[in-house]
């Protein structure tokens, strides 16, 4: 299905940069969750794509996060384009095309993936592992406010407003191709959304059996 050139390119000198960029969660394993997760989706819907231009955006998605977190859509788009390589498996719209689904894979209630390319990488960036989704946000807060010297609390307080905001009950999280399995994990959490203390009771949970979440607040003094 996939190029085999292509993908032993990608795998070789792409794939191999997220070892050491999984500041939030958006490191190797969760690059290959979307690749999967984009291809499970294609199935499911019966999608009519180019499976190497999913696959190239999939991978290129989150390689800019480590260089600028904040703006990591734009970088890794541009990170794409720059790549010379990609001028042999694609042309110059199929570029531009992966290009823009690359940059909106945030896609958002107030933003609209402009392709089919970029509805799929959206949705399949979007959780459906509540353990895994809480244990990032709580990586991701602590990263992102570590200058304050934050509590567990705070983090736990951070986390809770961003994931309810993002997956609650009107959240601004854009799903375009919602399977049983998006929909079983937004119901979990939106039980965790309405019972804020179990919320917390989780995320506590998460840290006390998890050493590397541990790890992130056991020096503090």
């Amino acid at each position: 299905m996939i190029n085999k050139k292509l993908k032993k390119y990608i795998d070789n000198k792409i794939m191999i940069k997220y070892k050491d960029n999984n500041y939030g969660g958006h490191g190797w394993e969760h690059i290959q969750d979307v690749i999967n997760r984009s291809f499970e989706l294609i199935e499911k819907f019966k999608l009519e794509v180019n499976p190497n231009m999913v696959y190239a955006v999939a991978a290129y998605h989150d390689i800019g996060y480590k260089q600028d977190p904040d703006n990591h859509e734009q970088v890794s788009s541009e990170i794409f384009m720059q790549d010379e390589t990609m001028k042999e498996f694609f042309n110059d719209e199929e570029r531009t095309i992966i290009a823009e689904a690359i940059v909106d894979h945030r896609a958002s209630l107030e933003y609209e993936a402009r392709s089919i390319y970029g509805k799929i990488v959206s949705s399949a960036d979007r959780a459906i592992d509540v353990d895994i989704m809480l244990k990032r946000s709580i990586a991701f807060q602590a990263e992102k406010h570590k200058s304050e010297n934050p509590t567990i609390e705070q983090v736990i307080e951070y986390s809770f407003k961003k994931l309810s905001s993002k997956y609650g009950n009107g959240g601004y999280a854009k799903m375009y191709f919602p399977d049983d399995k998006y929909k079983d994990y937004l119901e979990k959490m939106n039980k965790l959304f309405t019972d804020k203390n179990e919320f917390i009771k989780e995320e506590l949970d998460l840290i006390s059996n998890n050493p590397d979440l541990k790890d992130l607040f056991d020096t503090k003094e």
